[in-house]
């Protein structure tokens, strides 16, 4: 490499609903992902769980997250959360009369 050229790393991101955010500052992201087996084509759902670190506590569960891939925070934290894409409809606060 010439020392003019500049390194971007492009980050990894993934999509995927929250599943757990009773630890502090994390919460537990199931990511889904279709493939289709590789003799019988047939597609088949693969999950995969990611620990997030989530600095504001904002996700709550059945949130739909994007995550973007970081230095690693933790012993299995290597995630952080970019945005809440859609908040659950069970989280809705209703204001008391």
């Amino acid at each position: 490499m010439s020392e003019n050229a500049s390194v971007h790393h492009v980050r990894k991101s993934r999509t995927g609903t929250v599943v757990s955010s009773k630890m502090n500052k994390t919460i537990v992201v199931s990511v889904e992902r279709r493939k289709a087996h590789k003799l019988y084509g047939k597609i088949i759902k693969l999950s995969k769980k990611y620990y997030v670190h989530d600095e504001n506590c904002e996700a709550q569960e059945g949130d739909f997250v994007r995550i973007l891939e970081t230095r690693p925070i933790s012993k299995m934290k290597s995630w952080r959360l970019a945005e809440v894409v859609r908040k659950s409809a069970d989280n809705t606060v209703e204001p008391i009369a």
